[in-house]
């Protein structure tokens, strides 16, 4: 960690930190993260001058509500999510993946049928990001047809 800079965090992949409620770094992942924040402006969840500190607060703000318990995760249904999504099933956490489910693992994914209905992990700036654009990377085990 760099003194009050940033903690340095491990995920599988983009999708992953994505659905922990963090976004690509302005520092580190300049491209990517202006590619996500163009996408969050495109949705309407944030106005073109917003700072990368306001995505964090709404972005924080979701992931802070569910673990106090102030709110759950929303019911939604997987097939209508956007591919990068990341959902719950019995508490098994499922990527939603070039329109296939895939259960997610420390090792990589395996594939899952799409249920009806699940908890969504991923949260709803993020979610509007996906819906409106930004493309996420993927660990290379979800490319498996």
């Amino acid at each position: 960690m760099s003194p009050g800079r940033y903690t340095e965090l491990f995920f599988l992949d983009e999708v992953t930190a994505l659905a922990a409620g963090h976004r690509p770094c302005f520092e580190c992942q300049r491209e990517r993260a202006k590619a996500f924040k163009t996408a969050a402006v495109r949705s309407g969840c944030i106005p073109y001058d917003a700072r990368a500190n306001e995505l964090d607060r709404l972005i924080a703000g979701e992931m802070q509500n569910r673990l106090s318990g102030r709110s759950q995760p929303d019911l939604c249904c997987p097939s209508a999510l956007p591919d990068g999504s990341m959902f719950s099933v019995d508490s098994v956490a499922i990527l939603k993946w070039r329109e296939q489910g895939w259960i997610w693992s420390f090792d990589g994914y395996q594939r899952a049928s799409l249920p009806d209905k699940a908890f969504l992990l991923t949260p709803a700036l993020t979610l509007a990001a996906l819906e409106h654009g930004f493309v996420p990377q993927c660990h290379p085990s979800a490319d498996i047809t």
